[in-house]
């Protein structure tokens, strides 16, 4: 190591333009030390059991907001993101047939990318600065990383919830937590949000009841995501016509609408559709074989949701678009022996014999 890579700020330097090379959009470096602000409002948020059926965030949350528990001897964190921003001009995949789903999940799963990209820097770091540690996290780990980003200078928390900054909020976080002394990234101090409430305006379902408060119970995409097994009555209603995750209050965002993220950022398709998936409408996802399903979703983050769930989400879809010509793929999904996707089958069917109507909002959920 030369001499000049001892000073902390020329390694932040050297290791953020590696993370760039290593085919990440942008990098900040954060400090480790505990996250009281954000930390609280989790804590509170725990209380008051915002977070469903996710216990998993409530298993040791004292590890969540003192990030540097998380490596021995760890001192700062390379905090990276990838980019997912729609291209001008780019097409939705087959119009109203195809299922709808949030635009990070419809090519490969962000989750192996971005480790593996994580993993060589990281090899890449402890080869120029021996017997430094190193620990990547992708969305996998106690960390509460959309804070520990903005402490890096990758954005803001928007008030819905979302990291943002002045090229949107379409991008995927990432970090490394590192043994190196590096100098910390400047946050960003504006306040992107200032009086615009849209996307809690927007959010059908009044997931967001106040600025920076999300409530799982309400959210379309824990609904279509994280919850396993049947879906009560009001959160069929609620999930509309999505079948994995939601987009809403990314859409309706200012800053998402201007396109600010370059062409040439390192994509190399990573959510492109691949064209066994773009020729999947919702009949075909409903029916779909277990051998269907594994040579399909083994690469996309959709898999998270499982055969059962994709297909419960595929059937709840069809009866809430209320279309007359779903009904023989529900009469079929009836007689399945997943009880799961037949109970859910047959209150598609029921609702194509009522006079539905399309997908609408539920304002019977809202308080």
């Amino acid at each position: 190591m030369s001499e000049g890579l001892a000073n902390p700020a020329s390694r932040a330097d050297l290791l953020l333009g590696w993370a760039l090379e290593a085919g990440f959009d942008r990098a900040g470096i954060a400090t480790l030390e505990p996250q009281t602000g954000t930390g609280s409002s989790f804590l509170r948020r725990l209380e008051r059991g915002l977070f469903a059926s996710m216990s998993w965030l409530g298993r040791r949350p004292g590890r969540r907001v003192v990030p540097a528990s998380l490596l021995d001897g760890a001192r700062s964190a390379l905090c990276v993101a990838l980019h997912y921003h729609p291209l001008e001009g780019e097409p939705e995949p087959a119009g109203d047939l195809w299922p709808r789903v949030a635009r990070y999940a419809r090519g490969d799963d962000y989750h192996d990318v971005m480790e593996r990209r994580l993993r060589r820097l990281s090899s890449r770091i402890r080869e120029a600065f021996p017997g430094a540690g190193a620990r990547p996290y992708v969305d996998t780990g106690p960390v509460l990383e959309r804070a520990l980003a903005a402490r890096a200078g990758l954005g803001a928390v928007a008030k819905n919830t979302q990291l943002l900054d002045r090229s949107g909020s379409w991008f995927l976080l990432g970090e490394l937590f590192l043994t190196l002394e590096l100098e910390p990234s400047e946050p960003l101090a504006e306040d992107l949000c200032g009086n615009c409430r849209r996307c809690l305006d927007a959010c059908p379902t009044g997931a967001l009841p106040e600025p920076w408060v999300l409530d799982a119970e309400r959210c379309i995409s824990y609904w279509t995501i994280e919850h396993r097994g049947e879906m009560p009555e009001k959160a069929r209603t609620m999930v509309g016509d999505w079948v994995f995750g939601c987009d809403i209050c990314q859409e309706v965002c200012p800053w998402n609408q201007h396109r600010a993220v370059p062409v040439e950022r390192q994509r190399a398709g990573i959510f492109e559709l691949p064209p066994d998936r773009v020729e999947l409408d919702l009949s075909g996802l409903l029916s779909i074989s277990e051998d269907g399903y594994r040579s399909r979703f083994r690469r996309s983050p959709m898999k998270r949701a499982g055969r059962s769930g994709l297909r419960r989400n595929a059937a709840v879809a069809m009866g809430n678009r209320a279309d007359q010509s779903y009904a023989a793929a529900l009469e079929r999904a009836r007689e399945s022996d997943d009880p799961v996707v037949s109970s859910h089958a047959e209150w598609s069917l029921e609702r194509l014999a009522g006079d539905c109507g399309r997908v609408r909002k539920s304002p019977e959920i809202r308080d």
